[in-house]
């Protein structure tokens, strides 16, 4: 027996997630009328949605920000998305300037995405792990070598690295934020680029 929703709850629900209606009314028949775990079932749905939107062209959004006490290290940020009413909300603003902390606090951040690393980069850690695994069986190496290079990309790759922040975001990805964040706003999130900053540093 599905629980009984009002209007009320959907639009409360609606406003507070930008989901459509149907979807709302759903994920409150789903958590029993409990709008938390509404907003819980909206966001995980979300995510796939969110993925769909991720031909959308992403024009407005804000850089940020961050300069570390005693100013020795700064960074900033352009994240973007589809609407300037989007851009201006504490949600997005909040995830841009936690991004600047994130790339401060993170020094060995190379690119933001897989796609963004050199071929020389790539090249060469390739180059490396093949060399750390030349006394193992050739059946496994490529393995080893591939699973090295996973694991130096989830170091130095933005969207792969657990945000800093881990009170605040729980040991989740950039790439995960990021997608949640795209999925409470219904829009194209995406983070175009950053610059990090360090005083002595070339």
């Amino acid at each position: 027996m599905s629980t009984a929703v009002s209007a009320a709850d959907v639009k409360a629900l609606r406003e507070r997630t930008g989901a459509g209606i149907l979807d709302c009314r759903a994920a409150l028949q789903e958590s029993a009328g409990n709008p938390d775990r509404a907003v819980e079932i909206l966001r995980s749905k979300g995510q796939a949605q969110a993925a769909k939107r991720a031909g959308a062209e992403a024009r407005e959004g804000v850089v940020q920000s961050y300069i570390h006490a005693g100013n020795k290290i700064g960074v900033l940020v352009e994240v973007d998305c589809e609407t300037d009413f989007v851009a201006r909300t504490d949600k997005f603003i909040e995830f841009a300037r936690d991004l600047a902390l994130h790339v401060a606090a993170v020094p060995q951040t190379l690119a933001v995405s897989d796609d963004d690393v050199s071929a020389a980069d790539r090249e060469r850690e390739e180059r490396i792990a093949d060399e750390q695994a030349a006394d193992r069986p050739e059946n496994v190496r490529d393995k080893i070598v591939q699973g090295k290079l996973d694991k130096w990309l989830d170091e130095v790759v933005l969207l792969r690295q657990k945000h800093v922040k881990e009170e605040t975001y729980g040991g989740q990805t950039i790439e995960e934020i990021r997608a949640s964040v795209a999925s409470e706003t219904g829009e194209n999130v995406v983070i175009r680029r950053f610059a990090r900053f360090q005083v002595g540093e070339a």
